[in-house]
């Protein structure tokens, strides 16, 4: 079975390492996956090629100029046809537009993954909208997150199309890695609090700085490491440099050595306002590190208060600096948490089990399109 995967350049963090970690997962089950990259000239972000390079996975580019470029759903359609392909998977409303009139007439069967639904702008909307129209001709549509199912069921998709799958993690490459990152900083035994994700406004790094300044009154060996980037980079390190924090802030940008990353991290903190899945959150219980987090979105699915990991109130910078202190000052706690979150991500969110998942999603909608006239003869993934 050849799957094209396909996401919009700039992609998302969430986004990016499930679609690097399915493809990799789905290669092992006998699948042929392909990473298909839209290229915007304007805004050549290279991120998820970097990242599907660095997994040795096929790579499409599709170069598209402006908000509806016909030559872009050329270009897709030539990739389908001339690489006979018999799933297009799309992760964004962007991937979905194009693949839906790209896959048009084609017997390719179209699966569409929501990792999230689009900021409340209004021209987010429009798309939000024109999204929720083409995944009704979807074959299948899935989502990580029960609340943004709810969304797409209220839209108008059917519920026998709809699947709520978990995302998955490679475990085993975020256990035990060298921590590359308090290397490079330099930092020897100072803790290290990390964030991994967009620096967007949702994502809570203000309160995270915030939180910063009442740790670092108590405890001014701290550092805390934004890994990421985002419109809010300059903002967010100038409210540092007002916060009297500066010093003890790093912006690291975007990292390819993730695990080595979160290797280096004493905590992990995602003080977020909305989350689907996060996979951050994820890879960190995955590297062993306990994590703080917001209780929002499926946070609270993958973090037990208490049991692997500390849940804050969103936009409440005490609560968050509470629990932060209460794990520096508590190492044995911090650990237990580590493990316990570390167990957890290795028994119920690997990267074979979401893999297999989305395998009968796929076989699924194949047995559907296989009873339609002229449809073709394909070899498929047992």
């Amino acid at each position: 079975m050849t799957v094209l995967q396909l996401i919009s350049s700039e992609g998302f963090y969430g986004a990016e390492s499930m679609l690097c970690t399915l493809a990799r997962s789905l290669a092992g089950l006998g699948c042929q996956p392909i990473v298909g990259v839209f290229r915007d000239a304007r805004n050549p972000h290279v991120e998820v090629v970097e990242a599907a390079r660095q997994s040795q996975l096929r790579i499409e580019m599709v170069p598209c100029e402006g908000r509806c470029d016909w030559s872009a759903v050329k270009r897709i359609r030539t990739i389908l046809e001339e690489c006979s392909v018999d799933v297009l998977h799309t992760h964004g409303y962007k991937a979905d537009l194009y693949g839906y009139l790209a896959g048009w007439r084609l017997d390719v069967v179209r699966v569409s993954t929501c990792h999230n639904w689009p900021d409340p702008k209004l021209r987010m909307q429009t798309y939000a909208r024109l999204d929720r129209l083409a995944l009704r001709n979807f074959d299948e549509v899935t989502t990580p997150s029960q609340g943004v199912a709810g969304i797409l069921q209220r839209s108008g998709i059917r519920e026998n199309r709809l699947s709520f799958i978990r995302n998955g993690v490679d475990v085993p490459a975020f256990r035990d890695a060298t921590p590359t990152l308090r290397q490079e900083l330099g930092l020897d035994r100072q803790p290290i609090v990390g964030f991994v994700g967009r620096l967007v406004p949702e994502k809570g790094g203000a309160e995270l700085i915030q939180a910063a300044k009442s740790v670092l009154a108590t405890r001014p060996d701290v550092r805390f490491v934004f890994v990421g980037d985002g419109r809010m980079r300059q903002e967010w390190l100038d409210l540092a440099t007002r916060c009297g924090v500066a010093a003890n802030v790093v912006f690291a940008g975007v990292r390819r050595d993730m695990p080595g990353v979160y290797a280096s991290f004493d905590i992990f903190a995602l003080p977020s306002f909305k989350e689907a899945m996060p996979m951050a959150v994820l890879e960190a219980m995955s590297a062993g590190r306990p994590v703080v987090a917001t209780a929002v979105g499926a946070v609270p699915e993958l973090v037990a208060d208490h049991q692997t990991g500390l849940l804050c109130t969103p936009g409440d910078a005490d609560s968050l600096s509470g629990a932060i202190l209460d794990l520096l000052e508590d190492r044995d706690e911090a650990r237990r948490l580590g493990e316990n979150g570390y167990t957890r991500a290795a028994g119920e969110f690997s990267a074979e089990a979401m893999a297999r998942h989305y395998l009968g999603v796929y076989n699924r909608a194949l047995g559907r399109r296989k009873t339609a006239p002229h449809w073709k003869t394909i070899s498929r993934a047992e």
